[in-house]
């Protein structure tokens, strides 16, 4: 048994929340729930304990072991401070919080109870017969204080400690069972099928970077079977203790159940692991409306009364917890699913889930993100190639100025004050707006920001003494924004660009805007001990070096694709082009012809991936001339409209269904549709994303770094979806299918540096003469 097997970890701060918690789920409480507190309060601690005297001493680290029957409880922390005087001795648990604290009449219970557990500790450790707790309440805008003092008597400390310690030693015990058990399945666990070519390495390549706790990046063509390649070595890296739980991040519901699947199929191979599998509260809700209240939500009443009980039951019976587990355990309990989702992955073993649950600052999973929180986790992060704009989208900010407009004159007539407020920062936009024509890169927004952290504490003020529905919903849902904007600028470095535009819809924004998000996902995935990107598309792997984690010495592997070459056939057809300056009637009807050419060689499924909505249509006119059976995807598809578009393919193999798809959209990654269900794909365009400020300012950007802002703002996407969407044709090591490339530039050094090595040098193609090519590779084949 490895000496931690039997010793469970808790922090001080996790005991008390989850064993204390009691009462309703309530978002009216929405300003007192302090989402993103946590990151500005650590610098109002520190602002707080440089100020106190010699007799302070600041982030004083407490543990205590408690020794049970086969196991240890080790609960540790860090108190704020300890305030050492010759006649007494005082624990500091210092909170910032942003709501008025002229509404704070005592400290909230569950900080006191931090406090209670840290005097306990030390009086046990320093035999002190009584102790003072002190909670320092500060309000994180205004820097308004609040203190709330106490004496308590070491036997009356350790009574309540002995009753937290009795509630939570069941939890314990579960914990250490299923360790031994998890760890005894996952010794004899063999990879469960015959390796792939190349698939071996990549398994040991993993694991290695797991056991020295770094990170890596894997660019793995379609086939590989880079989800198993990936999970399994990472449970075996569990088993010998290099880890303790498993975070496998997705940016698609799809790719989320083929690593569901694999699971299973380790678990039916004797694997005993518990996993959870997280869905977004807007879809678990019960309710019509997501109104997380008592009053809207018979769920959320009562809820934090009954859920460890529902937690505990469902723990000890089942082992995956799937959507339709966690729904028919939440609707028994009459607990709240999400919540319930949230707090059953506490215990579980892996969790797969969207990228935001680690990385978004306001969506995050405090249980395990914290501001100062770290564990022994491992992160797998699946199609990584999404995550460079999910983290630009994540750790940027906006405001517009016609909102401050809006809200200024629905308010006025409920507070004069927030109405000045506002009018304050609507000013400074103002200002800002007659500097700028199209758009303009600003270096100081210094003024606004004050203004806006004076408007952001009228705002809690008014949420505190207002309860009329309507308006408090909108005030509160425009606080939350400058909440998000005001803590992006806490962010600002130089990877972040200040600008401001007049959009497409003609109002008027202010973004800050990240451009490199490597330093924040880093700064959250270096809460763990090790992290494996990977996808079919991670070239040039300097560049998602770069924006994904900043350290081009991370280690990287390129797996070999395990297909047999002769199974695909790649063309370039060179005499089309997409270009803006040549998209012309001649051009859309060249294009119509090479899809009619293509499905005329041989009969089948297609799918032809467009550079625009716009593009789609003007080549459909001339593909429907030519009496072609196309379906087109459509902008806003919902999921049943998008079922039914894959439907006409699944339902005709072998038919001759040509799809219209746009490049970069919901059918060019995710899909898998094998064999017959699709022989070809015809790529219409480089993938370049459109002209737009933003794109503008990133190119800038990198050029003034001595960089290639073309290849940064530009070529590097636009290839991401080109490869992406060519990725659909081969998926097994049966399949055969084409890949046509459309487009003149695709023969160019800068286009054929970043084609995966399994390309090699794909032969050009003539509208005159591509039938010739495909027929000969169909007849080979």
């Amino acid at each position: 048994m490895n000496k931690d097997d039997n010793n469970i970890k808790i922090s001080v701060r996790n005991l008390v929340e989850f064993i204390l918690r009691s009462g309703d789920i309530d978002n009216r409480q929405g300003s007192k729930n302090d989402k993103d507190a946590m990151q500005a309060g650590s610098k109002m601690h520190r602002k707080i304990q440089k100020q106190m005297g010699s007799e302070y001493h600041a982030e004083y680290p407490l543990k205590l072991q408690i020794e049970k029957p086969d196991f240890f409880i080790t609960i540790e922390g860090r108190a704020d401070g300890i305030i050492i005087e010759e006649s007494k001795i005082t624990i500091d648990e210092i909170k910032g919080v942003y709501f008025d604290l002229d509404y704070l009449n005592a400290p909230i219970e569950v900080h006191r109870a931090q406090a209670m557990c840290y005097g306990y500790i030390y009086s046990k450790q320093e035999g002190l017969n009584l102790i003072h707790i002190q909670l320092t309440y500060c309000n994180l805008d205004n820097e308004q204080k609040k203190y709330f003092n106490e004496a308590i008597e070491f036997d009356r400390l350790e009574m309540w400690f002995q009753k937290l310690i009795q509630e939570y030693y069941k939890w314990a015990r579960f914990q250490y069972e299923w360790k031994i058990k998890r760890n005894d399945s996952i010794k004899p666990l063999e990879f469960p099928f015959s390796y792939r070519e190349g698939q071996r390495d990549l398994a040991a390549s993993v694991y290695k970077t797991i056991n020295r706790r770094r990170r890596l990046f894997i660019q793995a063509p379609t086939g590989v079977g880079k989800t198993m390649s990936t999970i399994f070595p990472t449970v075996k890296a569990i088993g010998e203790s290099l880890g303790e739980k498993i975070f496998y991040l997705t940016a698609k519901t799809i790719t989320r159940t083929v690593a569901q699947e694999a699971f299973e199929i380790l678990k039916e191979k004797g694997l005993s692991f518990k996993i959870v599998t997280l869905t977004a509260k807007e879809k678990l809700c019960f309710c019509e409306t997501t109104e997380c209240n008592p009053i809207h939500c018979p769920y959320a009443k009562g809820h934090y009364d009954r859920i460890n009980d529902a937690v505990f039951l469902m723990l000890t019976q089942k082992n995956t917890f799937s959507r339709e587990v966690i729904e028919k355990y939440a609707k028994k309990y009459q607990v709240c699913p999400f919540e319930m989702s949230l707090d059953v992955s506490l215990w579980c073993d892996a969790i797969i889930c969207d990228y935001n649950y680690v990385f978004d600052p306001n969506v995050a999973l405090k249980r395990f993100f914290s501001e100062g929180a770290k564990g022994e986790y491992l992160f797998l992060v699946d199609e990584a190639h999404n995550l460079v704009e999910r983290g630009r989208e994540m750790y940027s900010a906006f405001l517009y100025k016609e909102d401050f407009l809006r809200l200024k004159n629905e308010v006025k007539f409920y507070s004069r004050k927030l109405e000045k407020n506002l009018e304050k920062c609507n000013k400074n936009l103002l200002e800002l707006k007659r500097e700028c024509e199209t758009y303009q890169v600003i270096d100081s927004i210094g003024a606004f920001v004050l203004n806006l952290m004076s408007l952001a504490s009228e705002i809690e003020k008014f949420l505190e003494e207002n309860d009329e529905k309507d308006i408090r919903d909108k005030v509160l849902e425009f606080y939350f924004q400058v909440r998000h904007f005001l803590s992006m600028y806490e962010r600002l470095d130089d990877n972040y660009v200040i600008y401001t535009e007049h959009d497409q819809t003609g109002q008027f924004k202010i973004k800050l805007f990240c451009i490199n998000p490597s330093v924040n996902l880093i700064d959250c995935l270096n809460k763990g001990n090790s992290t494996i990107f990977f996808s079919a598309t991670l070239l040039p792997i300097s560049y998602y070096k770069e924006l994904l984690s900043g350290d081009l010495e991370d280690y990287a592997v390129y797996a070999n694709s395990p297909f047999k070459e002769e199974n695909r056939l790649i063309l370039i057809g060179n005499d089309v082009s997409s270009k803006y300056t040549r998209r012309n009637h001649l051009e859309y009807k060249k294009t119509a012809e090479y899809i009619k050419s293509v499905i005329e060689c041989k009969k089948g499924n297609y799918m032809v991936f467009f550079p625009s909505y716009s593009y789609m249509r003007e080549v459909y006119h001339y593909i429907h001339s030519l009496n072609v059976n196309c379906i087109c995807q459509k902008q806003g598809m919902n999921e049943e409209e998008r079922e039914e578009f894959l439907s006409y393919f699944m339902n005709h193999p072998s038919g001759e269904i040509v799809g219209l798809c746009v490049m970069g959209g919901i059918f060019s990654e995710g899909i898998d549709l094998k064999r017959d269900y699709l022989i070809g794909a015809l790529i219409v365009g480089t993938g370049l994303p459109q002209i737009s400020y933003e794109k503008e300012i990133l190119k800038n950007y990198y050029d003034a770094k001595n960089e290639n802002g073309f290849d940064y703002a530009y070529r590097y996407p636009g290839m991401n979806k080109v490869l992406q969407a060519a990725g659909r044709v081969i998926r097994t090591s049966d399949d055969k299918g084409i890949i046509l490339l459309l487009d003149e530039r695709f023969n160019s050094r800068q286009y054929k540096e970043l084609f995966p090595r399994e390309w090699k040098q794909p032969p050009l193609c003539s509208i005159s003469n591509v039938n010739h090519q495909i027929e000969a590779f169909w007849n080979r084949s």
